[in-house]
């Protein structure tokens, strides 16, 4: 009984410290939102980036009108307000927009569901008679992209290494934003993971940068990395894919994707930074 007393008195406390601001009417019920847990997080853990592969017109049309759709739109000279650049906002960031696919970062997969995905208008790249010509990015979306990122990325607390190319999450199928996108640039203004050079000078262990190695050495640091990569010590058409995808991002200047010692320096060196 008096377990019961306790117990009633413990409500009415309660309801006498619960103001007509914290009760919320809905559709036939009411919410009182006084007690708030502190075992939650953010719905959004991932930045993708991603090209179009479209000029701007056809870019707007088919992430508007298609299967397929994004956050934010970069035009390649995005409009301006004020002085300040303009992206498209698609999809509310509450929202879950169709951007990432089938997709693996670490632990998560179909990135969609956890992710905000910005799409920059660029026609990707041709081939040519000596392989791939990719289509540069221009200053000023580049300058929007570098904002916005830095926005979400404060505001939802995304870590460094989740800040992600669609070729990183889904090495396989994409390309997106290619070798062309300014990783390193971005990374000094907060905005993704980037290597210290002296851990990379570590491992690099004073061998010729592109000494061949081990393709099972790089599938383990990929993997620890993030990376969706078979373990089979083999290089393979799949495993030199996700090789290339890494070197988009990591090391433009050469993504054939055969494993080399710069490469792996370059994957021990950011394990060590950001999955230790």
């Amino acid at each position: 009984m008096k377990t019961l007393i306790l117990f009633l008195a413990i409500l009415t406390m309660a309801g006498c410290t619960t103001g007509p601001k914290n009760l919320i009417a809905k559709n036939g019920y009411a919410i009182d939102t006084t007690h708030e847990s502190q075992s939650q997080n953010e719905r959004v853990r991932h930045l993708v980036l991603h090209y179009t592969v479209l000029d701007d017109h056809h870019s707007l049309q088919a992430l508007t009108s298609g299967t397929a759709s994004a956050h934010y739109l970069a035009f390649t000279t995005p409009p301006t307000h004020h002085e300040l650049p303009v992206a498209l906002q698609l999809v509310p960031e509450g929202r879950r927009a169709w951007h990432a696919g089938v997709s693996q970062w670490a632990s998560r997969n179909n990135l969609n569901d956890t992710s905000i995905g910005i799409e920059i208008v660029n026609a990707g790249f041709i081939e040519g008679p000596t392989g791939r010509l990719w289509f540069p990015y221009t200053e000023a979306q580049l300058t929007l992209v570098k904002r916005l990122s830095a926005d979400l990325i404060k505001r939802y607390g995304i870590e460094p290494q989740n800040v992600v190319a669609h070729s990183d999450i889904a090495p396989l199928r994409k390309s997106d934003p290619g070798p062309l996108f300014p990783w390193q640039a971005f990374s000094e203004h907060g905005i993704g993971a980037w290597p210290d050079a002296v851990t990379v000078q570590k491992h690099l262990a004073q061998r010729p940068e592109f000494q061949r190695v081990e393709a099972g050495t790089l599938q383990k640091a990929l993997a620890a990395y993030g990376y969706k990569i078979a373990q089979t010590g083999v290089l393979d058409e799949e495993t030199r894919q996700v090789f290339r995808a890494f070197q988009m991002h990591f090391r433009p200047a050469g993504i054939s994707g055969i494993p080399d010692a710069q490469t792996e320096a370059i994957a021990l060196a950011l394990v060590e930074k950001y999955r230790p």
